[in-house]
């Protein structure tokens, strides 16, 4: 009979979020997350299969706890200002990294990827009312802000020019 778990996975898989969220995939390796999850090795593996395991568990959730909200957050923007605001001031940093690092050589964070910026895209189209090809467009230009910087200053300027598209 083994041992009972040492160790909260809720609280685990959180703190992973954060490291991978902060340093993406490739720049977290097994040693970090033993340390600063404080998991001994042997659990992680155990419970997650691998690194990769963890890391689809931190990704799903922070899909559920970061852009599930935002997605219920578009539903209330009254124009693309607004949508723009919610989007670049979501915390959507593992998103990012995920989309950019492990998307292009990993089929199933691909496939969470896709899904997450499709609901994204659902999500201003249906609040704004606009086709669809737009609302990504609108999604494209909030993440491509949001990896630039200064997401106040561009958001509003984009806003400015775009004018009101409700």
């Amino acid at each position: 009979m083994g041992r009972p778990r040492a160790f909260d996975e809720d609280e685990a898989v959180r703190a992973a979020v954060g490291l991978f969220g902060g340093r993406a995939y490739d720049g977290v390796s097994v040693d970090d997350l033993v340390s600063h999850l404080g998991v001994h090795r042997n659990s992680l593996y155990k419970t997650f299969g691998s690194k990769r395991g963890l890391y689809l568990t931190a990704l799903r959730r922070h899909l559920a706890d970061d852009v599930g909200p935002l997605l219920d957050a578009l539903a209330g923007a009254s124009d693309a200002a607004a949508a723009l605001r919610l989007v670049t001031s979501a915390d959507l940093g593992l998103l990012l990294l995920a989309a950019i690092e492990r998307a292009p050589v990993d089929d199933e964070v691909a496939s969470e990827v896709t899904a997450a910026l499709a609901a994204v895209d659902r999500a201003i189209a249906d609040a704004l009312g606009v086709p669809a090809d737009l609302a990504a467009a609108l999604t494209a230009a909030a993440l491509g802000i949001l990896v630039r910087g200064n997401p106040d200053n561009a958001a509003t300027a984009l806003t400015r020019h775009l004018g009101s598209l409700t």
